[in-house]
């Protein structure tokens, strides 16, 4: 909204607004304006919580550690997606399509986390909606974004090729060739594309929500996935950089960079009232909104392939319960001493503080790698 007041009508005015046409600008300002607003309003809405007694419910088989972090509030999602929204909506270009579906996507998948954890408030329990319920939301929200880049991809501002990391000519098109002299089967062109989405967005949402498990731990791993996409963004909307890492460029998508810029801002905003010991849980409202919009950043700037890195540890703990499981069901038969990963960890005997320090450093090394591979092509 500034930059359209600003820089597209003020502009001719007053030439010094000028500044508002630069991207790092906004991103920074963006950043700066997301950590003032959850610094500033985190106790707020701390103490809205804990007088509507929105409040955590903690497993019982969970680490027996856990159970003094009873009764602190939780939805703090809220203040995240605030957080990030507001300065996105002021500092980027109002008329950027990426913009607003990547917005749309955190909304969305922020509306299943919310409505699960206020079942799990209203009825006092750590189960809010049944899974079938939940994965259907997830699906419907990642259905929706699939559909808006399929339409962007006839009027040619996205593209449905794939980038593959370490492989600069291979580009695989997810969009199906079908016959042309049928054209009422020309839906069925990006059946595969929407497949694809679904998988990433649902995959990236609930890896984020199984990593909320200690204080500060998704939240921290959150600051350096979007500091790793607040980079791709740049380079793949910059046509010089975009030229010479040979990403696809996509001029639009940059704008998105100011998007995360604003989780970074956020993130680390939430992360003051979420580190150990928390005064506040982000929720399912938070985790599947964050995980919602980090899948959501990587499919537009093709770069869904390097999300095992750029969420590393999101990956891990989200292997590690399907292992897990699927171990249990076959041989009955565990093969963590409990699941997530990070649980593993404390029934090892690590302190809490030990696997969440741990666990960024995992993160940041993924997240460079990540970053690596655009130069290792």
């Amino acid at each position: 909204m500034l930059y359209w007041l600003l820089y597209q009508k003020l502009y001719p005015f007053f030439h010094p607004f000028r500044i508002f046409r630069y991207l790092t600008f906004r991103t920074a300002f963006a950043s700066l304006t997301a950590l003032l607003i959850a610094l500033f309003i985190g106790p707020y809405v701390i103490q809205k919580l804990r007088e509507f007694q929105i409040s955590q419910y903690i497993r019982e088989d969970g680490p027996k550690s856990h159970q003094k972090k009873s009764g602190t509030p939780t939805m703090g999602g809220v203040l995240i997606a605030i957080a990030i929204l507001l300065p996105t909506v002021l500092w980027s270009d109002p008329a950027n399509p990426f913009v607003w579906i990547t917005v749309f996507s955190t909304v969305a998948f922020g509306a299943v986390g919310f409505a699960d954890d206020y079942i799990k408030v209203v009825k006092r329990r750590n189960l809010g909606l049944t899974t079938r319920q939940k994965l259907l939301g997830q699906a419907i929200a990642a259905v929706v974004v699939a559909v808006a880049l399929a339409i962007l991809q006839q009027f040619k501002l996205f593209s449905t090729q794939l980038t593959v990391p370490f492989v600069k000519s291979w580009h695989p098109d997810l969009m199906w060739n079908y016959p042309l002299h049928i054209p009422h089967l020309a839906f069925l062109a990006f059946l595969p594309f929407v497949a694809f989405v679904v998988f990433v967005l649902m995959g990236s949402s609930n890896a984020v929500n199984l990593t909320d498990g200690l204080d500060g731990l998704a939240i921290g791993c959150t600051i350096i996935a979007a500091g790793a996409l607040a980079v791709l963004t740049y380079v793949s909307g910059h046509v010089v950089f975009a030229d010479y890492l040979e990403l696809q460029h996509m001029p639009q998508v940059g704008e998105l960079t100011v998007f995360c810029g604003s989780m970074v801002g956020a993130s680390i905003g939430f992360l003051w009232y979420n580190a150990h010991p928390a005064e506040i849980f982000m929720g399912d409202v938070g985790s599947l909104a964050l995980g919602g919009a980090i899948g959501t950043v990587a499919i537009i700037i093709r770069q869904e392939l390097l999300l095992p890195f750029i969420g590393g540890i999101f990956i891990l703990e989200a292997i590690s319960v399907m292992l897990q499981v699927g171990s249990y069901k076959l041989r009955k038969k565990r093969i963590f001493k409990m699941a997530p990963l990070h649980h593993h960890f404390e029934q090892l005997g690590w302190s809490e503080s030990k696997v969440i320090a741990r666990f960024w450093i995992g993160a940041l090394v993924f997240a460079l790698f990540a970053l690596t591979t655009l130069k290792l092509r």
